[in-house]
């Protein structure tokens, strides 16, 4: 068995980082007896829709890697689930493969083109644009990641032929697949799809109403994208007749992008070295900026490691409202400071990597736990001052503004394990529901750019999250990957809900680590986040006696529903994989064994 060092902050280059080992040294498994029959190989996949998930089954049964089968699940989900995520937009992949105990973390998030300035979503009388207003528009899209972060990953770790991994996918559009409840609910919900041309067309029949449940959709013009991409790779969607289509829809439409060929081209995936922590025992694994979410997770359940959650009960008023105080901690240092942090270097501050350092310094963290009363909620929370605790602080902290983004939920998690155990957990968007609500070449094009923070000041201060040229917008998002006190692969998670992903994760891992629960029981345990600047507590789910006492601590609640759509997987003692599919959504979970090699 690896024996896994657990340290407080495992964060290298921002950039270009090589895989991280954090293996005191291999294992090495005994040979098999003579005779022995070979023992089956398991793979398992969670996502949030039966077609995908089914598509990249296919790939693992015939032996293919958790990279290979992401791809697959990936370009199915951009299919029937487009108000989600796709191939328009971005996300974040993290993968662990157990034979070098090397983890790596790819950004496929989404850029500005180089004509966006910090006042791109002002008005002229300098005021923050109408929210829906930007979305449905040319000016929210950003360049999409998806499909060049998904061809380094499979560069680096796939095991079938690029092409083979888009056949489901491209059959599925020509054939069509059956319309589900959660989509058609959707396009009910957001009339503002059918002002535009492209997506009225495809989405709704000729009285203007959304297709029903039940009918067969077919997407040629995106089984043409998918063709292009399996046969020229990645290259055929960053120029050519892809990439032309992309920058008319975004110039063409209200509001126009200015959006180049160039600002296509030019885009690239980075890999950066994950943040990770030690959370009761196991070490909690995440992604970095432009990311909020590993950083945010880490620091809630590092506050709240000092406090017995265990004893204090599943979802009782203690344990919900130490969850709450840490939570605004957390929420207030991530919007000061967490964004694509380049910017934050210049003119001597502190470098990405010194951000994070001092925001994940258990010092500093200590500090700020130890302003969680357990008997009152505060009255006010504001963001710490990290840089005392920063590696090699010699840089200047800049006092930064807060971060002013409406941030709505949308999104897609999935996890994977192939017969080899390299595992992916991966998060992707286009943001909003239905992105942008723009089409180019059967796809939903992300809005992801109103991410970015409306104001580019606030009091007198530079907020770090505002529009620049190639600058990522900062997320929420909050992919997993889990290991035990041997250093061994223990679970993979992560959820879609805009800034509610960091409360979802987080609810889950302590429903895990310190509830006990089942993974399936700890997916569905009723959702109670901080995500703001009020507690929001899953509608119909909590007993009105622990609300009661929440409210006598001082907290304002809120009920509503929290749809979140956690994926989710856990190795158990026997090796076998437990699963869990988010009852809020669509999603399936399937495991079985490889059926022929590669």
């Amino acid at each position: 068995m690896r024996h896994l060092l657990l340290i407080a902050v495992l964060f290298l280059s921002a950039c270009g980082g090589e895989p991280v080992d954090r293996a005191d040294a291999a294992a090495t498994a005994a040979p098999a007896a003579e005779g022995d029959a070979p023992t089956p190989k398991t793979w398992f996949i969670a996502a949030a829709n039966p077609y995908a998930a089914e598509a990249g089954a296919a790939i693992l049964r015939r032996g293919g890697s958790a990279v290979d089968a992401a791809v697959a699940t990936q370009a199915v989900l951009g299919l029937v689930e487009p108000q989600s995520s796709g191939f328009g937009g971005g996300g974040f992949l993290i993968h662990y493969e157990p034979k070098t105990d090397a983890l790596e973390t790819y950004n496929g998030r989404e850029t500005a083109p180089a004509s966006a300035t910090p006042e791109r979503f002002l008005t002229e009388n300098g005021e923050p644009m109408n929210f829906y207003d930007a979305v449905a528009s040319g000016l929210s899209v950003g360049v999409p990641g998806a499909v060049r972060m998904m061809d380094l990953a499979h560069r680096e770790h796939g095991r079938l032929p690029w092409p083979v991994l888009f056949a489901d996918a491209i059959a599925l559009s020509e054939n069509g697949f059956e319309v589900s409840p959660r989509l058609n609910e959707l396009l009910g919900r957001f009339p503002r799809i059918k002002t535009m041309p492209a997506a009225a067309d495809y989405f709704y029949d000729d009285n203007g109403a959304p297709w029903p449940v039940g009918h067969v959709l077919k997407n040629p013009a995106y089984a043409a994208t998918l063709t292009a991409i399996a046969d020229g790779g990645a290259d055929a969607f960053y120029g050519g007749a892809i990439a032309e289509a992309i920058v008319e829809a975004v110039n063409a439409a209200p509001n126009p992008g200015g959006m180049t060929l160039d600002d296509i081209a030019a885009y690239r995936p980075e890999k950066v070295d994950p943040v990770c922590s030690g959370y009761r025992g196991y070490q909690i694994c995440s992604m970095a900026p432009p990311s909020s979410g590993g950083v945010t997770t880490l620091q809630i359940l590092s506050m709240l490691e000092p406090f017995d959650l265990a004893g204090a009960g599943a979802l009782s008023i203690e344990s919900l409202h130490l969850i709450f105080e840490a939570s605004r901690l957390a929420y207030a240092d991530r919007n000061e400071y967490l964004a694509d942090n380049k910017q934050l270097a210049e003119g001597g501050g502190l470098s990405p990597a010194q951000v994070i350092s001092g925001l994940l310094s258990p010092d500093y963290l200590a500090m700020r736990a130890a302003k969680i009363d357990a008997a009152a909620a505060a009255d006010a929370v504001a963001a710490g001052d990290p840089s005392p605790y920063a590696d090699d602080g010699a840089g200047v902290w800049k006092p930064m503004g807060k971060n002013a983004s409406p941030e709505p939920p949308s999104t897609s998690h999935f996890v994977i394990v192939d017969g080899e155990g390299n595992v992916v957990s991966m998060t992707a968007t286009v943001e909003f529901a239905f992105g942008s609500h723009l089409m180019a070449g059967g796809m939903i094009l992300n809005n992801q750019l109103t991410d970015f923070s409306f104001l580019p000041e606030r009091d007198g201060r530079p907020v770090a999250n505002a529009v620049g040229p190639g600058k990522r917008p900062r997320s929420s998002m909050s992919p997993v990957i889990v290991f035990d006190d041997g250093g061994d692969f223990y679970a993979a998670l992560g959820s879609p809900g805009g800034p509610a992903i960091i409360g979802f994760v987080v609810k889950t891992l302590i429903a895990l680590i310190d509830w006990d629960m089942t993974m399936q029981a700890a997916v569905d345990a009723p959702n109670a986040v901080y995500p703001r600047d009020q507690a929001v507590i899953e509608e119909d789910a909590i007993d009105s006696q622990v609300i009661a006492g929440l409210e006598a601590k001082g907290h304002a609640i809120l009920e509503r529903a929290l749809t979140s759509g956690v994926h989710a997987v856990r190795v158990r003692s026997d090796g076998s994989f437990e699963g869990a599919a988010d009852p809020r959504r669509e999603g399936v979970w399937l495991t079985g064994v490889v059926e022929t090699e590669n």
